[in-house]
């Protein structure tokens, strides 16, 4: 009797944890959050640390810029803070969420929780959109937890850069991983609250 009560409460702890997990909702970061950790805490980011970043043209193409950082994707100043911020780090990413008690998701957490956004996707598109306007997947690329044997970190989602022709990152099945320093103009995370 005791064996069955104790299987019983196994099974149902593994499916109240596997319910939890996939419940999780994810929040992406804006410019308006970001701003507020860096003048909490006066971090300095990987890209401010470098003194340099690159600038995606398009899906093939890049320049290695100077100055540029989570203030100025493009090397301008940005100017709409409900936009995702980007120019961060895997590592400005795990800072990040010490500070606001957040955690990145693993990459089939990041898809488990997007199966049900139905705001319109941002792909093959010519700038990044407001995150109150589209959904999660398309628009930036994202951060996760999910590493390779190499301690690369794998990104989801897919960027407004992503067609089916290019680096078509929209789709779950696509594999892009960076290292943990890198940062670019269509690099962002998403968190959720543990």
């Amino acid at each position: 009797m005791c064996k069955n009560s104790l299987f019983i409460l196994i099974i149902c702890f593994l499916i109240l944890n596997i319910h939890c997990e996939s419940q999780i909702k994810l929040k992406p970061v804006t410019v308006e959050d970001f701003s507020v950790f860096i003048d909490s805490t006066n971090y300095i980011t990987d890209a401010e640390k470098f003194g340099w970043s690159f600038i995606q043209k398009d899906v093939f193409n890049f320049d290695v810029i100077q100055n540029v950082s989570w203030k100025s994707p493009n090397g301008e100043q940005i100017k709409n803070f409900n936009l995702p911020v980007t120019q961060i780090s895997y590592n400005d990413a795990l800072a990040y969420c010490k500070w606001a008690g957040v955690k990145l998701p693993t990459y089939d957490q990041y898809w488990k929780a997007v199966a049900n956004d139905k705001r319109p996707v941002v792909s093959e598109s010519k700038s990044i959109e407001e995150i109150n306007n589209v959904n999660i997947v398309g628009n930036v690329w994202d951060l996760t937890t999910t590493e390779n044997i190499k301690g690369e970190i794998r990104l989801a989602g897919g960027s407004y850069l992503c067609s089916p022709k290019t680096c078509h990152g929209t789709q779950r099945e696509r594999k892009l991983f960076i290292d943990k320093e890198t940062a670019n103009t269509h690099i962002s995370l998403v968190v959720y609250k543990p």
